[in-house]
């Protein structure tokens, strides 16, 4: 049963996370009171890195989940088809308000030269699957941009729909405060009625550091994943880009 998690889980990642979830959120250090310019040299000097796949899933590898476990590698081609797919799916899909359509849209483009890994940790017990994405751009403008195309868009998302073949998705999405060390950062809550009635939940932490950016998605029933799951999947993102 575990086995078959992952996939979907990868998919759900590389649509909604694998570039930070939509922007510039509560948490990003370039809007919070006592940001400062001291910061910009150090950005400068991040953008001018690189990383490749190789690079990238070599950070993935030695990361560990809450419960010391190492994560299963998920290859970028496998991270590929899912962003394909998602792309098909998304000319189809009906999102409500409309301007929350650039959170879908930021998220399945990925920007010419992009790298990135993933991996992926299930919980047998908790029955809950947690979800490390590390994407890299060669400019850090770019990285800067995505976040930022979403940030209007943010404050009227607090609850939005997809509808898909007839089929519709209800999300409600809440800022959670993390302590994630880097230049922009973000933590949400979002917990999904499904068209059968029943509710997932998702938290979701973001942290970019220059051209490289980690995030980390804890999933599962709403009883399992909450907001106090959030200080788990910051320990992964900073220690990811730690190894940055």
């Amino acid at each position: 049963m575990h086995r078959r998690i992952a996939p979907a889980a990868l998919t759900l990642t590389a649509v909604i996370a694998v570039t930070g979830c939509g922007g510039a959120a509560p948490g990003d250090s370039s809007t919070q009171p006592g940001a400062n310019s001291s910061s910009a040299p150090a950005a400068t000097a991040t953008a001018a890195k690189t990383y490749s796949n190789e690079d990238l899933t070599s950070i993935v590898s030695g990361l560990k989940d809450a419960q010391g476990q190492s994560l299963t590698v998920v290859p970028a081609a496998q991270i590929d088809q899912g962003l394909i797919a998602a792309r098909e799916l998304l000319k189809t899909a009906v999102i409500t308000p409309k301007a929350c359509a650039v959170l879908a849209d930021n998220n399945s483009q990925v920007p010419e030269g992009s790298t990135y890994a993933a991996g992926a940790s299930l919980a047998a017990k908790a029955k809950t699957a947690t979800i490390v994405t590390v994407f890299a751009v060669k400019d850090a403008a770019v990285m800067a941009e995505q976040f930022g195309k979403s940030d209007g868009a943010v404050g009227i998302c607090s609850t939005f729909t997809v509808e898909l073949e007839g089929q519709k998705i209800t999300s409600e999405m809440k800022p959670i405060e993390t302590d994630v060390q880097a230049d922009r950062s973000l933590g949400a809550l979002t917990v999904q009625t499904l068209p059968t009635g029943q509710k997932q939940a998702m938290v979701t932490v973001t942290g970019v550091k220059g051209t490289l950016a980690a995030t980390a998605v804890k999933s599962g029933a709403v009883n399992a994943v909450t907001a106090a799951s959030a200080p788990e999947l910051v320990q992964l993102v900073n220690a990811a880009l730690a190894a940055g």
